[in-house]
């Protein structure tokens, strides 16, 4: 049986849980009240910096969701998102419209990956 591993382990979730050459990583939000495209673009910046960490990289990414406080900035988000992810390697998406942890939350990234 594989081993599960936890990366950035805290009292309520992980930052990723790693278990069968899959990880599965916590939502990523950008810092409340900044703009939809700057919170989206620290939102990539932790996932890849989490997929690092767990040994994997954004061309594995084998699912996303992403959840919009408004889908009026589905646009807005889309364009850092397509700047962003790898041409020819992009994963199964959806986007949808959800009230995040803070009305200052504009964008929330899950995202789950193979590991390399």
């Amino acid at each position: 049986m594989s081993e599960i591993k936890r990366i950035g382990v805290g009292a309520r979730m992980s930052e990723a849980v790693c278990y069968n050459g899959i990880a599965w990583l916590a939502g990523q939000v950008g810092t409340p009240g900044a703009s939809v495209t700057d919170q989206t673009k620290a939102c990539l910046a932790e996932v890849d910096r989490i997929l690092a960490e767990v040994g994997s990289d954004k061309t594995r990414i084998l699912s996303t969701q992403i959840w919009l406080a408004d889908m009026a900035d589905f646009a807005e988000m889309n364009a850092v998102w397509d700047a962003w992810v790898p041409k020819g390697n992009t994963p199964a998406r959806a986007t949808g419209e959800a009230k995040l942890a803070t009305p200052e939350y504009r964008v929330e990234v899950i995202v789950t990956a193979a590991l390399a």
